[in-house]
């Protein structure tokens, strides 16, 4: 599996700039939960319940826009570990921004359609 590691950097007139650690693979960028969340400024909770909703009512397939991949992982006192986590591609992340209800999530909305 051949992956490259990057950030994505947009920003908005009412906000900082925000970065957010992005994998590009397959010719899409992938994010996790976390990842997500912090771009649409919501939490983690919120994002898993839009992506189960998003997959129960066949929106998306799970099979061709989540991918497992081992990542290092800071767990305090245990240090860092490997960890398979989920990413999800950039269909999932276009599609979770439109359920979501946040400023945030608004421009990028904007942002991905431009």
């Amino acid at each position: 599996m051949n992956k490259e590691l990057q950030f994505l950097i947009y920003d908005t007139p009412q906000e900082n700039i925000k970065i957010i650690d992005v994998v590009v693979k397959d010719e899409t960028i992938w994010l996790t939960q976390k990842a997500m969340a912090s771009l649409f400024d919501v939490q983690v909770p919120a994002i898993s319940k839009h992506l189960k909703n998003i997959y129960a009512e066949g929106e998306l397939a799970e099979n061709s826009t989540i991918s497992k991949m081992e990542t290092v992982v800071n767990r305090g006192f245990m240090g860092e570990v490997k960890e398979r986590i989920d990413f999800y591609n950039l269909d999932a992340i276009i599609s979770v921004g439109y359920r979501v209800n946040s400023a945030k999530a608004t421009q990028f909305r904007i942002w991905a359609n431009n």
